[in-house]
């Protein structure tokens, strides 16, 4: 274990870390891949959507409150055509789109659109809502399954087509990690068998903590550039997933596919899982520290390296001590603590800014291979951060810090990340948009997700990078749709050509349900600012679509089995 040595000079602890840390630029200037690669204009494409609907006299449909066509009574059928221009650029200018996150389970394991029926209905409704498009997860677990190189695209090649037959723009999440627990959850996504095989034989290509314990969502960013998979290294594999999604969907990209968003870490997120990503959302409420993640013999061999070479032996063996437990309070930990906490010292600034500098190359060296893969398909580009905030009203943010962002009352820890996305022309993408610090305050009294998100906006700001919003947690009650509303002008105020979209997590049966149908239509009008849909009744006659999107006239069929 690494122990702080009180007599020990001063030093500057960035020395290591600006070693590590690459700074190498994409061929093209940042300035202009930020905007001009996203907004160049395409031509307008007009598409002619049918859309079988059933109009509602005046009250909400079923005794549940679920808006559907068959919930018999006086209903008329009634069909029609909406015509949908079709270009990015024009409805940008119109106002923030938003984007609709599909089920983790639209693609089942053998490579099947689960649900085909309803997944239309659903998007036919969401087109007819205004929604921009849908974000869907391309799962490596699902894709390049068994076998390494052997890619099975065919479910997501359904699904994109789909989305343009309904008019619908697609989001691509390139989906890195593992999703849910274990497999008796019914959204269980592991990582490829072939790299579970990898990782049953050399444990430590997963994240360790103190204890030993493993984490599976992700492999170790310390063994990024080792060719411990097969022969190739975790980002060569990346890399040659990304490359051959391109040549795939090479038709689709920049017309229909119009994001590519890169999975960095669990969830998708560029951080360590210092908390599980199943315990994300309720962990503000039991102020988890988080663990450090840093004790898999890769990490270990590069901690010990950069320690090394300052001349700190001492100092490569191990994570901090005295960080205390999951559930202590920061205070009464002597890494933590605010008064001559370890964090504030020579060894403690020398830990955070190699572990903060590890994930900072992490997210380097994959922006670069992005960047190069998707370069002249005219796709944006963006990556994730984690939306941690409930010790962000404390000086050292242990939480934060243990997820690799360096960041505390003294330091900005993410105006390097921004730089970084800048640099390679990526949008940010931040969650939290929806919380309110008065509430989640009364459960914990340190916590501030307005203010982390504030400060992630301003970094977004500074460094002239677009920005994606998401939801921390499915909310579909008005003040969480306003809370979005004004932490989006927050960001998009006084800038000359604001760059602004927002992530809807996630579609479900409860987002068609009436009245949240309701509050939803209202949401996405309010973000678009505009009324860009227009329908043709077969008898002719040119109606505005936005007195259709009224729930109570409205039938729109969404279930699950």
């Amino acid at each position: 274990m690494a122990i702080a040595s009180p007599s020990t000079p001063t030093f500057s602890a960035s020395f290591c870390c600006t070693r590590t840390v690459s700074t190498r630029s994409p061929t093209r200037s940042p300035s202009s891949i930020s905007f001009t690669r996203r907004l160049q204009p395409h031509p307008p494409l007009t598409r002619r959507l049918a859309i079988s609907s059933r109009l509602n006299s005046s009250k909400p449909s079923g005794a549940g409150g679920f808006i559907s066509p068959d919930n018999g009574g006086g209903t008329e059928h009634i069909q029609y055509e909406l015509y949908h221009k079709f270009s990015s650029p024009q409805r940008r200018r119109l106002g923030s789109p938003v984007f609709v996150t599909l089920p983790v389970d639209s693609v089942s394991i053998g490579g099947q659109v689960r649900r085909r029926k309803v997944m239309v209905q659903s998007f036919k409704a969401l087109s007819a809502a205004g929604v921009e498009g849908v974000v869907v997860e391309v799962w490596w677990g699902l894709v390049e399954r068994d076998e390494p190189g052997v890619y099975n695209w065919q479910g997501y090649l359904d699904l994109v087509a789909l989305a343009k037959r309904c008019g619908l723009k697609v989001r691509a999440v390139m989906a890195f990690h593992q999703c849910a627990t274990g497999p008796d959850d019914p959204h269980w996504i592991p990582l490829p068998l072939w790299v579970l095989q990898a990782i049953d034989k050399d444990p430590d290509l997963a994240y360790s903590d103190r204890f030993g314990r493993r984490n599976m969502e992700y492999i170790s960013l310390g063994c990024d550039i080792l060719p411990v998979l097969r022969g190739r290294s975790p980002i060569q594999a990346y890399t040659d997933f990304m490359r051959n999604f391109r040549d795939t969907f090479r038709p689709f990209l920049g017309v229909v596919i119009t994001g590519i968003q890169v999975g960095m870490g669990p969830a998708g997120e560029l951080r360590y899982p210092s908390c599980p990503t199943q315990k994300l959302t309720w962990a503000w409420r039991s102020r988890e520290l988080g663990e450090f993640q840093c004790y898999d013999k890769y990490m270990l061999a590069s901690l010990n390296a950069c320690a090394r070479e300052i001349g700190m032996r001492e100092w490569g063996d191990g994570g901090p001590i005295g960080a205390g437990n999951l559930m202590q309070n920061p205070e009464h930990t002597e890494f933590f603590r605010s008064n001559d906490g370890s964090w504030t010292r020579p060894y403690g600034q020398f830990f955070l800014e190699w572990y903060s500098g590890m994930l900072l190359l992490h997210g380097d060296r994959i922006c670069r291979e992005a960047e190069t893969v998707f370069r002249g398909t005219e796709v944006n580009t963006s990556a994730k951060l984690a939306g941690i905030h409930w010790h962000y009203g404390t000086e050292s943010h242990p939480s934060e810090l243990t997820a690799g962002y360096y960041n505390t009352s003294t330091r900005d820890g993410y105006l390097p990340i921004a730089r970084m996305f800048g640099r390679y022309g990526f949008t940010m993408c931040c969650t939290c948009f929806e919380m309110q610090d008065e509430l989640e305050r009364q459960m914990n009294p340190v916590g501030s997700p307005e203010g982390f998100l504030r400060q992630l906006l301003l970094a977004a700001r500074v460094c002239d990078i677009p920005l994606e919003g998401e939801n921390f947690a499915t909310s579909l009650d008005d003040d969480s749709f306003q809370q979005v509303l004004k932490m989006s002008k927050f960001y998009s105020n006084g800038l000359e050509k604001p760059s602004f979209s927002f992530n809807f997590m996630r579609m479900d049966k409860n987002m068609f349900e009436y009245q949240n149908w309701v509050r939803f239509t209202r949401f996405v009008r309010q973000m678009s600012d505009a009324n860009i849909f227009r329908a043709d009744l077969s008898s002719g006659g040119d109606i505005n679509l936005s007195s259709m999107l009224d729930a109570t006239k409205v039938g729109l069929a969404f279930a699950y089995s």
